[in-house]
């Protein structure tokens, strides 16, 4: 784990991005609510997050770059993973700040029709503190790799920010099953 972490640190700083530490919203805090143009199964349409939560919990998993090979990865092992979503309850959404026509084609052949992507406006970016950031500080228009399991409460229960894409899904599942398993 620490050799992988050392690792997408080594590569995020070859591509000249930082991953801050530990400057995600913490367990505990309130998600910021949020509507956000998306698409699923290749069709546009709106997320709400306060409608989604009525459903159960909600998996917002924040992603840098619609087609670039990890996000793909990643994409491909969430729609492998949706069933075991969908039965402990939760909703997945993978969040970029692609555009809506890039989304369409994203969520067809890299979710597989399997859950929705929506785009996450500059603000929703700060909301959430998932801006990917240069060296010197200055914003690369991308957002980190971050997954946040939010109950259904609004709370956010589980973070995980890493810019490999590879633990992910294992530890937002685990944490949605032990909601589902507190009841």
């Amino acid at each position: 784990m620490i050799a992988r972490n050392i690792a997408a640190a080594g590569a995020a700083f070859a591509l000249g991005l930082s991953t801050p530490a530990l400057a995600e919203l913490p367990v505990g805090a309130t998600a910021p609510d949020f509507a956000a143009p998306g698409a699923l199964a290749g069709k546009p349409f709106s997320f709400k997050l306060h409608q989604a939560l009525k459903k159960g919990p909600v998996v917002l998993y924040f992603y840098p770059k619609a087609f670039t090979q990890g996000c793909t990865l990643e994409a491909h092992a969430f729609a492998e993973a949706t069933a075991q979503f969908s039965a402990a309850g939760a909703t997945v959404i993978g969040m970029s700040n692609d555009d809506v026509a890039t989304l369409q084609k994203f969520s067809t052949e890299a979710c597989r029709d399997k859950f929705a992507v929506a785009s996450a406006s500059p603000n929703l970016i700060k909301a959430y503190d998932v801006d990917l950031r240069k060296p010197d500080g200055s914003s690369t228009g991308l957002t980190k790799r971050t997954s946040y399991v939010i109950g259904r409460n609004g709370k956010v229960v589980m973070v995980h920010s890493d810019m490999d894409y590879r633990d992910h899904v294992k530890m937002t599942l685990a944490a949605v099953r032990k909601l589902k398993a507190r009841g």
